[in-house]
């Protein structure tokens, strides 16, 4: 009796040992092997001054590990590209580029997305505070400004997916606005 006793606690620890080993370094190694593909998503912006939430959809295309488009289809169409540290945005027949390089929290604000996407652990803990939770069927990651100037635009940001998929980001802002990313990662063939 003694001995079944002790083979159950062995095996329930062995469980609870297995279950606990989902880190965040098993997180960014998983996201790491993710090459990229093509998702659609919606996109609610939640403002204060509105009663109801601006909704957005489109196609995005991530290409590891610093290439990411999103193309909005609906309200209006609109093309956004981040190459390396370059932001190109085009619409109604106007592009504009932006050098990330040149604005540190735009820059850190991106690096958030670009992190998790490629598994960078250390481009996201130089500006945020890692916090995990779950499994590496269903987890969560909470990513808490540790600069004061980013502290300043954003409270928060949570992105959850499972095993190497993203698949909603939801961003908090530091004055309540709050926008809610749900992203379906498409088949290729």
């Amino acid at each position: 009796m003694i001995k079944r006793l002790l083979g159950c606690l062995f095996l329930l620890a062995i469980a609870t040992t297995a279950s606990a080993a989902f880190d965040i370094g098993q997180l960014m190694g998983d996201l790491a092997r993710h090459k990229g593909g093509k998702a659609k998503f919606v996109e609610k912006k939640y403002f204060a001054i509105l009663d109801k939430p601006v909704v957005a959809t489109g196609e995005m295309t991530y290409t590891a590990p610093d290439r990411l488009e999103k193309r909005t289809l609906t309200p209006k169409v609109e093309t956004m590209i981040l190459d390396k540290d370059i932001l190109s945005i085009e619409r109604d027949k106007q592009k504009l580029s932006i050098n990330l390089a040149n604005q540190p929290e735009a820059l850190a604000f991106v690096d958030s997305i670009r992190g998790t996407l490629s598994g960078n652990r250390a481009a996201l803990e130089k500006n945020y505070a890692l916090h995990l939770a779950g499994n590496r069927d269903k987890w969560v990651l909470t990513l808490l400004p540790s600069d004061q100037k980013i502290a300043s635009l954003v409270q928060r940001i949570t992105v959850s997916g499972s095993k190497n998929q993203v698949r909603v980001i939801e961003y908090l802002q530091a004055d309540g606005d709050r926008a809610v990313l749900n992203i379906d990662p498409v088949e290729t063939q």
